[in-house]
């Protein structure tokens, strides 16, 4: 729905004001984003934080561990011959950074602009007249906690030791993070134990307040149902697919 007049007329925040909002007092932050949708300062913040994380990885941990343990996990390159395996490490190692930096430089919108899409459908098969600017602009803000996360990983990636520094999961905020990766556990386990995450919980929750805030018509607790069920739907969907292929 189109927010409220009152929201329209309200004193515009600053982009500063916006950020602290939305982690510090969410409900005033969304009715502004809704009421004047700009969404690029998050989106560069993101992007920004991820060409940094890409290159304190690539910096002080390097590639070629990583690559070379994912691959003693997978039974069909284990069994290749050692010469072969090595030019696979190898060549793994020198594009790894490349796809971080290409993720970080144009993932991260597309990722915004599908779960923005996503749930624009939603919304809308909820009887909400939300645009999608608004909705992108909703979760472009709502998607800050990554920020915090990128942000702690990098930290934390300079506090230990480079070989205990796990990729999959940098930081203890998830039950996969407690766990032995495969193949010490199953990967379906794995994959939907890394899914369930605080900052990702954060997000559901964010999301859902931007939409309860936006569109007046939906409760939060309709919102949080809207933003969880997609969600649930996709870590069961991408778990299967670990178990199944990874």
């Amino acid at each position: 729905m189109t927010p409220e007049p009152a929201l329209e007329n309200a004193p515009p925040m600053s982009e500063v004001g916006r950020i602290t909002g939305v982690y510090f007092d969410p409900k005033p932050a969304f009715a502004d984003i809704a009421a004047r949708p700009r969404w690029y300062v998050p989106l560069i913040l993101m992007m920004v934080a991820g060409l940094a994380f890409t290159y304190s990885f690539t910096s002080r941990i390097g590639w070629r561990g990583y690559i070379a343990k994912t691959m003693e996990n997978n039974p069909r390159v284990r069994d290749m011959p050692a010469e072969q395996r090595e030019l696979q490490i190898n060549t793994g190692a020198r594009i790894a950074p490349i796809f971080g930096y290409a993720y970080s430089l144009v993932g991260i919108p597309v990722v915004t602009l599908i779960v923005a899409g996503a749930m624009l459908l939603v919304c809308k098969m909820m009887g909400t007249s939300l645009r999608f600017k608004q909705m992108f602009a909703i979760t472009a803000y709502a998607m800050l906690p990554g920020l915090i996360f990128t942000i702690l990983a990098i930290v934390v990636m300079f506090l230990k030791n480079p070989d205990d520094f796990n990729l999959q999961n940098p930081l203890f905020f998830n039950i996969g993070a407690m766990m032995e990766p495969p193949p010490n556990s199953g990967k379906f386990l794995y994959s939907l134990a890394s899914s369930i995450d605080l900052f990702t919980f954060w997000m559901i929750l964010l999301l859902a307040t931007g939409i309860s805030v936006a569109a007046r018509k939906v409760t939060f607790s309709k919102a949080i149902v809207a933003v969880a069920a997609p969600w649930i739907i996709w870590v069961l969907v991408k778990s299967a697919w670990a178990g199944a292929f990874g």
